[in-house]
């Protein structure tokens, strides 16, 4: 397996330095850091990503986040503090989101009953559709 670039800094200047339990030791002469072999796991798109920080900003919780994107909530918890994001506090408000296809988005929003009296937004979800609507609290 040939080494390309440091997975800390991916600076491009390495040079072996030593083996650990079998394994070639890499030093990244750039940044100082000592790795033993590139780290092989799964990339998320970075749509999946950007959807869930979305979400996330527009008050829906981490466990309803999985349930819509298929990410753990693990996951996304850690995504938005390495992009250190600060949930707005939303006060008297309370968003609610449904998923559609094409056409079911159509008849919903030709009801201008379930339009009116709160904001709402429509973002892609993969071949889908969600509606997020914000209705405030009832007194």
């Amino acid at each position: 397996m040939e080494i390309l670039a440091c997975p800390k800094c991916q600076g491009d200047h390495i040079i072996k330095s030593g083996v650990i339990n079998n394994k070639q030791r890499y030093l990244c002469k750039k940044c100082h850091y000592f790795f033993t072999v590139n780290k092989i796991g799964k990339k998320i798109d970075d749509y999946y990503v950007t959807k869930a920080l979305q979400l996330y900003l527009e008050g829906l919780s981490y466990r309803e986040i999985e349930r819509i994107i298929g990410v753990s909530h693990v996951t996304i918890s850690n995504w938005v503090k390495s992009f250190n994001i600060k949930k707005p506090s939303h006060g008297n408000y309370h968003p609610t989101y449904k998923i559609f296809n094409h056409l079911e988005l159509v008849e919903y929003i030709k009801n201008k009953e379930l339009l009116s009296g709160a904001g709402m937004i429509i973002t892609e979800l993969g071949d889908k559709f969600m509606l997020i609507k914000w209705e405030r609290f009832k007194d």
